[in-house]
Parts: C-alpha cells; structure tokens; sequence
C-alpha cells in the first residue's frame, strides 16, 4: 500500500477556497501497473460514492480494475479524510489537497474539468469554476473586482 498525495498549484486571483464540489467528484486520472509498467492509455476515474468490491476479500475500493497488459487486479481509494481546500494563502506553491491509498496502480497523471468550487476572496461569492483548460476567470459583481485561476500545475507525491 503506497499512499500518493494529489498536489495543486496555481495563482489565485481575489479567490480562495477552491475545492471539488461534492463527494460525487470524479477524479480522472492516468494510472502505472506496478506490475508491469503499463500506463493506462486514457483517463480513469474515481468517486468516493461508488466502490467495488476486492477480489478475495470483504475491502471495496472507488477504483477496481485489471492492467490491461498483465491482468493484475489494482485498486485506489479516496482518503476523504485528507480532502483539503487551496486557499489564497496556498497561491503559487504546491498544495496536498487529496490522497489517495493505491495497491498495485500508482497515478501519473490528473485531468482537471468542471465540478470545481470557489469563493470571491473579499465577496463570499460562491463561484462554479471549470478547470478544464487549466485556467478560469470571472467577475465578481459584489466585490467589483475580476477573479482567476490561472496557471494551474499539478504533481504527485508519496506521502
């Protein structure tokens, strides 16, 4: 069992608070057989609201599945617990805001897309951000000031 952090970095603009929307989340990523070395060749993804049961035993996982390549069983779990929020403080360094418990598969890749949510730094406004082209940018009516994520970059780390 090797636990991987999903670590975040971007600039923040009058914006803090980002965060996946709700425990439906799909996280989409590419994923290593440790078996073999086979990297899934499309986008995978996990929710913390479906799980599969383990061959073998009475555990579930979000993410069950065969390597194509050596047929190994592999699994990933979302650790809920370690969900954490980027925040204005967090602007421009890489940030822990997910780990995932991996047996077998380890993530090389994350695809970003809609399901995000932020908040107007000074406003509280309630933002639905879209990350899929790894920036966003809005207006914040209340505080009258232009709000962002921009240059968003992604890494996975062992924790």
């Amino acid at each position: 069992m090797v636990k991987m952090g999903l670590q975040l970095k971007c600039t923040l603009e009058n914006l803090t608070n980002l965060h996946p929307e709700a425990d439906n989340f799909r996280w989409y990523l590419k994923v290593k057989c440790q078996s073999c070395g086979e990297v899934s060749p499309t986008f995978q993804y996990l929710t913390e609201e479906e799980s599969s049961e383990l061959k073998g035993t009475r555990s579930h996982a979000n993410l069950v599945s065969k390597c194509k390549l050596c047929h190994r069983e592999n699994s990933i779990n979302i650790l809920h617990e370690t969900l954490k929020p980027y925040n204005s403080d967090d602007s421009e360094s890489f940030k822990t805001i997910v780990v995932f418990d991996c047996r077998g598969y380890m993530p090389v890749e994350c695809q970003f897309l809609a399901g995000w949510l932020a908040e107007g730094e000074e406003s509280g406004t309630k933002f639905e951000v879209d990350l899929k082209e790894l920036e966003w940018a809005e207006y914040d009516e209340k505080a009258k000031c232009s709000v962002g994520v921009y240059d968003l970059e992604h890494q996975f780390v062992k924790v």
